[in-house]
């Protein structure tokens, strides 16, 4: 796959909280979305379709889908109607759907539910039929991976994504002298840096710098990508069978973080938390950030890429010995429900058809406020769905750093888990190489059952 480097998150995380909240305005639509004629669908296919959407980015948002969808009628005849879930009981909401055999057409999400969950356990169709050698060549290999399953089956065609970063407060760097440190042509730094940076701000302000925040899930993100990325350590294997946080890398970042002046394992916040702390200038730099932040930090509607006080904040790769991250990141798109239906299924094709692999691929893009998973679709060029954005063109340069999209693995919510209360313990002084083998065990004990 060509590195995506559109001129150019979004969202954001958690989102859901897979990113660290918040959403970005709604893009200027590419106005392909309105351009259509009507085409009424062939009698005996199907002409309705339910779609039930997660907050993914903009397309949580009634009044920016509304108008995809009616362009998709206006072109195909089929009328889609959507419903919005929160992350807050949406799983809840899924859940009792496939209960009760009610359970949508089409359902727009990441691959942890899609693949990993509902996929696995046989509610969704396999949509590899909707994929040839050139889709495949010019989806993102990361998101195209994550989005099929161990036996080749694909639960999800994946639509948009984002990578997880770090955020500084510029400003404040250079009052400390600490710019020096960041490469700011690409948005990267090395771990040696990352450190006389820390060091160079502790000595100019006196406190606490940054802080790898432990009081919940929110965020943790953040939290793994800069252990995992410092000494070049994993968070799972390569099968995404087992959790392998006591990599000796891993285990040395911990401790290089645990002796630094400047550095807090704070048990008082969550990723949410540290992004306030972080938008009000007590902290200077953020473990927890995306473009869903870089356009509008903490929603705060202050002005993209800047803090409360007006300060510029600069969005950044995490630290590693090479410069070279692997990001934690976000994916999403579209799964089809094996409703026993077999015209429903195909006309949720032509949706999945239609979004993700055509020219209104574009229309999607922006309605998400993201990056697209590919950079051409059916000879549509998406590599300037962003062109005159500043902000996502900068961004866009940490997309070739996506990295492995390990959150299919088994047992992800109790690991979750495990991984906070392991940081609260080290943070409170506990030896650190026991009590990462203790969690490691308690998040592998739920893989394996």
């Amino acid at each position: 796959m060509k590195r995506i480097l559109a001129l150019a998150l979004a969202a954001a995380l958690t989102l859901g909280l897979t990113a660290c909240g918040g959403g970005g305005k709604p893009a200027e639509s590419s106005g392909s979305a309105n351009a259509s004629t009507s085409q009424p669908a062939p009698a005996g296919e199907a002409t309705e379709l339910s779609l039930w959407v997660y907050p993914v980015g903009n397309w949580g948002k009634e009044d920016v889908v509304n108008p995809l969808m009616e362009a998709f009628e206006a072109e195909t005849g089929i009328k889609v109607k959507v419903e919005y879930l929160a992350y807050a009981d949406g799983d809840d909401k899924v859940n009792s759907a496939i209960t009760s055999k009610s359970t949508p057409d089409l359902i727009m999400e990441g691959p942890e539910r899609l693949v990993a969950n509902w996929g696995a356990k046989g509610y969704l169709v396999d949509l590899s039929d909707m994929m040839d050698d050139t889709d495949k060549s010019e989806i993102n290999a990361s998101a195209l991976a994550a989005c099929t399953a161990a036996d080749g089956a694909v639960y999800e065609y994946p639509v948009v994504m984002t990578a997880h970063c770090m955020g500084v407060n510029l400003d404040a760097f250079k009052a400390a002298g600490a710019d020096q440190y960041l490469d700011l042509e690409n948005h990267t730094w090395t771990t040696e840096n990352f450190i006389k940076a820390v060091e160079a701000l502790y000595n100019h302000y006196g406190d606490t710098v940054a802080a790898v925040f432990c009081g919940g899930q929110g965020g943790d993100q953040g939290t793994r990508a800069l252990i995992n990325n410092m000494y070049g350590g994993t968070f799972t294997n390569a099968e995404h069978t087992a959790y392998t946080w006591n990599d000796p890398a891993n285990i040395k970042a911990l401790e290089q973080l645990k002796g630094m002046d400047g550095v807090a394992f704070d048990a008082s916040l969550q990723g949410g938390d540290e992004i306030a702390k972080f938008y009000q200038g007590v902290l200077k730099m953020a473990f927890c950030w995306n473009i869903a932040q870089q356009l509008n930090p903490n929603g705060a509607d202050t002005g993209a890429g800047k803090t409360i006080s007006g300060d510029e904040i600069v969005c950044m790769s995490f630290p590693s010995e090479t410069g070279e991250s692997k990001l934690c990141g976000g994916i999403w798109g579209f799964g089809v429900f094996d409703n026993g239906d077999d015209a429903k299924i195909e006309a949720a094709k032509t949706f999945i058809k239609y979004f993700a692999d055509s020219e209104h691929v574009a229309d999607a893009v922006q309605a998400a406020n993201f990056f697209a998973v590919r950079d051409s679709a059916e000879g549509a060029d998406l590599t300037n769905i962003w062109n005159g954005n500043d902000i996502m063109s900068e961004y866009s340069k940490l997309m070739p750093y996506l990295g492995d999209y390990y959150q299919v693995t088994a047992g992800w919510a109790q690991a979750r888990t495990s991984w906070w209360n392991m940081l609260q313990d080290i943070g409170e002084g506990a030896d650190i190489a026991s009590t990462v083998d203790t969690f490691m065990a308690e998040a592998n004990t739920a893989a394996a059952g």
